[in-house]
């Protein structure tokens, strides 16, 4: 579904990342993983059009839509989410979804009024859990209500695949097992890609991950084929097993 082949990004005259490929299945769930500067969130970038490659592919749906901008990527159906939360923290949840969806994007603020009442927001926000706090501001909702509605933000756009950029940063273990829970269910309809720190929480979801480190993918496999790798064995994710 989604395939990125020999990425190479500089800052100046840091190399970021150095021939980085990776593919992406369809209904499957794919993480990327690593230590903090491993390149883990610039991968992200360029996969997503926030940053261009200076060398490399990326293909979506045998389509190369390398160097496009986000928004046309998003319109081809990818949606993603971020490490830091992008939300309008004086909107309640309902219009923070609403501004979210499909036509809201395509014809502006303009529209905003009109669709008050869109089915397509609120059945997002009751598959993230927050259906009760619909006309709760953002500001107002817990860490963990805050980091769902991001998600609700991102499906909103009606993706064919979802990135999601450390959906656990910040949360405690009650937190986390509810987003893992969420994430979970997504799985059964969406291909989803995540990017996460919590090695045991990627580890209990993931169908296939890629191991960052020095800006480049150093192993990959199913959860069961990195346990056995000695790379994992040697570092603190053989704490895992």
């Amino acid at each position: 579904m989604f395939e990125a082949s020999h990425l190479h990004k500089r800052f100046g005259d840091h190399v970021v990342l150095e021939d980085v490929s990776m593919r992406f299945a369809a209904g499957r769930l794919s993480g990327i993983m690593g230590p903090n500067g491993a390149g883990k969130t610039t991968c992200f970038n360029l996969l997503t059009g926030r940053y261009a490659p200076d060398r490399g592919s990326v293909r979506f749906e045998g389509r190369d839509i390398t160097g496009l901008p986000p928004r046309r990527i998003a319109r081809l159906g990818i949606s993603r989410s971020f490490q830091v939360m992008n939300l309008f923290d004086e909107y309640s949840a309902l219009d923070n979804a609403l501004i979210a969806t499909p036509e809201v994007r395509s014809k502006g603020f303009s529209m905003f009024s009109p669709l008050r009442e869109n089915s397509l927001a609120r059945e997002t926000l009751e598959r993230v859990g927050l259906a009760a706090k619909a006309q709760v501001k953002a500001k107002d909702l817990s860490y963990g209500d805050r980091r769902a509605l991001e998600i609700a933000l991102a499906l909103a756009a009606r993706p064919k695949l979802l990135f999601l950029d450390e959906p656990t940063a910040g949360l405690g273990t009650e937190a986390t097992a509810r987003i893992a829970a969420l994430i979970a269910e997504l799985k059964r309809s969406l291909t989803l890609v995540v990017i996460e720190h919590d090695m045991k929480f990627l580890f209990g979801l993931a169908d296939h991950i890629y191991v960052m480190h020095w800006g480049q993918v150093i192993a990959q496999g199913s959860p069961a084929e990195l346990m056995a790798n000695p790379w994992v064995q040697r570092s603190n994710l053989g704490a895992l097993q």
